[in-house]
């Protein structure tokens, strides 16, 4: 560090004019002050990389030395060291074999850890989920794949499984049949392997309820908030009084919205509902044959009817 310098708060400055901006001139390595030209300090180390790269460079060679990131959920950390192919004539021997080879290359364990993880991520990606959801599926996968406790299963069946854990666990679940619809396995299958999966972790998932569906489902059919707040209130009411039992939460769920939306001016029909969903239109139609007798009890106060209730669709 040049003398010319001092140092404020661990910052350092000009010491005729410490509240002005340093410039660093990378060429030389030195920061300069821009108000008197004074070299404030010298020898700054460049963080950047030591080579240039041209739009129109097509030699294919890349010059960094450095790997990706740390990966912990691999062995070893996936820190691994793998040398170069050699392009000149002292890297091969006199009967063409390289002289020096990758002494270590990655396990199966190894590979097959990667495929599952990209496979997860490439389903998190077609159902627009965050990056902490898939965080926590590749931990519970890599669990999964160390106890040894799921042989026979596929990694993809295993993969989707504890992708639908995952959903359950950070709160924002999935129904099988989304997880099944970017996945290559059956959901009698993924549902096998939940079941199997969720007995080897020895761990548990919250129970689902309409709500955790609500706002989603709502969401996809374009329909204002007033309708799903009455939804809302309308499957919430009819779980209370056991009006609808042994129906699955995204069964009331769907017949809440269609009741909700026959209610008002935005109305969904039941394969609009039923698409967005996931279920059959006979099945909303059983949930909400259960719910209409009593949809005087089920509807918010402050709901404001464009069509009576007397008026609704009888199934």
């Amino acid at each position: 560090m040049a003398s010319t310098s001092r140092l404020e708060n661990n910052k350092v400055c000009c010491y005729a004019h410490p509240e002005s901006p340093l410039i660093e001139d990378y060429r030389a390595g030195d920061m300069i002050c821009s108000e008197c030209g004074l070299v404030v300090g010298d020898r700054v180390i460049d963080v950047g990389s030591e080579w240039r790269t041209f739009s129109n460079e097509k030699s294919g060679v890349d010059p960094s030395r450095v790997g990706g990131p740390e990966n912990p959920l691999l062995s070893g950390g996936d820190l691994s060291t793998i040398i170069g192919p050699g392009t000149g004539s002292a890297s091969f021997d006199a009967f063409g074999a390289p002289k020096y080879q990758n002494r270590r290359t990655m396990s199966s364990s190894d590979r097959s850890l990667i495929s599952a993880f990209k496979e997860i991520s490439s389903m998190a990606d077609r159902i627009n989920l965050p990056k902490t959801i898939v965080d926590r599926a590749n931990n519970l996968f890599k669990q999964v794949h160390d106890g040894k406790n799921l042989k026979g299963r596929s990694n993809d069946a295993k993969a989707s499984a504890c992708l639908y854990i995952a959903c359950r666990q950070e709160g924002v679940p999935r129904t099988f049949k989304e997880i099944c619809a970017v996945s290559k396995i059956s959901k009698k299958e993924i549902g096998r392997c939940f079941k199997l999966t969720l007995k080897a972790l020895e761990t548990s998932v919250d129970l689902i309820t309409t709500a955790d569906f609500m706002c989603r489902f709502c969401a996809n059919l374009n329909l204002p908030n007033s309708v799903q707040r009455a939804a809302t209130h309308i499957a919430k009411k009819a779980v209370e009084m056991d009006i609808v039992p042994g129906r699955s939460p995204i069964s009331v769920a769907a017949a809440a919205i269609y009741m909700a939306s026959q209610a008002s001016e935005q109305k969904r029909s039941q394969k609009e509902i039923g698409d967005i969903a996931g279920v059959a239109d006979v099945t909303i139609r059983q949930s909400y044959k259960l719910m209409y007798p009593h949809a005087a009890k089920l509807f918010p106060d402050e709901f404001k009817f464009a069509t009576p209730i007397d008026q609704l669709p009888q199934m």
